[in-house]
């Protein structure tokens, strides 16, 4: 499994801020509605509900909030990079700008921690993390995302 296995292009968004951590939140919930075709509550309150367990801010300004949901039939990721980080609770107590959710089937466990594995190993690259902040696009960040994927995949 890659990246690129999981990330849709349109998966990706460039949003301008939220005033806090539920509402980039409801960010990724609405790309996951829009792309993925899940019911953006539903995701909400996935993500929602996982964060209450505890932060998803892994450190450095990066989140990987994750869910599960119904209606899927593999693992999947939705990439948002707000203008202006948030307080998230995370780790290191710095707020985030890169989110890099995972939605997966309720049932998909080991596919689901291998991607959550995955995933955190390529956001504690501090060049991927510089990468994709100075990003121009989308799209720009799709390719840097499943190019590191692919050449990283053992």
């Amino acid at each position: 499994m890659t990246i690129g296995d999981l990330l849709d292009p349109g998966a990706v968004a460039l949003r301008a801020g939220a005033p806090g951590k539920r509402q980039a939140l409801s960010m990724v919930a609405d790309v996951a509605a829009r792309i993925l075709g899940v019911d953006g509550d539903a995701a909400l309150e996935g993500l929602i509900e996982r964060e209450a367990a505890g932060s998803t801010g892994v450190g450095e300004g990066v989140a990987i909030p994750h869910a599960r949901l119904d209606g899927l039939d593999r693992v999947r990721a939705v990439v948002v990079r707000l203008d202006a980080p948030v307080a998230f609770d995370a780790l290191d107590d710095k707020p985030v700008d890169l989110l890099m959710a995972l939605f997966a089937p309720r049932d998909a466990n080991a596919a689901h921690l291998r991607a959550l594995a995955r995933v955190a190993r390529m956001m504690r690259q501090p060049e991927m993390r510089a990468a994709l902040r100075q990003a121009r696009s989308a799209d720009a960040i799709h390719v840097l995302l499943t190019h590191e994927a692919t050449s990283t995949a053992a």
